[in-house]
């Protein structure tokens, strides 16, 4: 593209090798089947779900009894962690720095961790999904990485889940004011 600098026209050259700010293609957690528990995908490098479940499958089958915790595969550099019954994963492309992706894997898991206030399974994690998928959206949008401090994302997460108002007592109540209610209407 042009710019025009104190009268004068510089060219510039837009290359597709300058780096990014988009560096993750994708979170996944799985459970120890390898089915898919919550995955995001950040890009159209497998977009349709039919590819992301084969894709899953075979990250899975690949990381499942692996002893790493870095994988290149399918053109993607994939870091992932166990923990019980759940298998997370961070990738993005073949190029990126493996350090960063940690960071985000770890900033992830800490951060469910502190939300859970228990041990990290998938039982609790489904008991705690909305604020798994929130800890997920404050951590990258769009590929981009926001927010790395796990006591940060956990603290956003609880505090809108409070803000919410929406607890398991409070819409137990609503169903029985509504049950109440339609009783009531069916009954005149």
């Amino acid at each position: 593209y042009q710019r025009r600098v104190h009268g004068e026209v510089l060219a510039m050259a837009v290359s597709s090798d300058v780096g990014s700010l988009m560096t993750i293609k994708g979170i996944c957690i799985l459970d120890n089947d390898g089915q898919r528990v919550v995955c995001k995908y950040y890009d159209d490098m497998f977009p349709t779900v039919k590819e992301q479940r084969n894709f899953e499958k075979n990250l899975f089958q690949k990381t499942q009894r692996a002893n790493s915790e870095i994988i290149m595969f399918e053109g993607i550099t994939c870091v992932y962690r166990s923990n019980i019954d759940l298998f997370f994963y961070v990738f993005g492309s073949s190029t990126e720095n493996e350090i960063i992706l940690a960071d985000v894997l770890s900033s992830l898991f800490q951060s469910i961790a502190l939300v859970l206030k228990e041990t990290v399974e998938k039982s609790s994690l489904f008991e705690h999904m909305d604020a798994v998928l929130l800890i997920i959206d404050e951590l990258v949008d769009n590929g981009i990485i926001l927010e790395t401090d796990p006591n940060v994302l956990s603290r956003t997460a609880q505090a809108s889940k409070e803000e919410s108002g929406i607890t398991e007592q409070s819409l137990a109540s609503a169903m029985n004011q509504a049950g109440g209610l339609l009783r009531s209407f069916l009954t005149k």
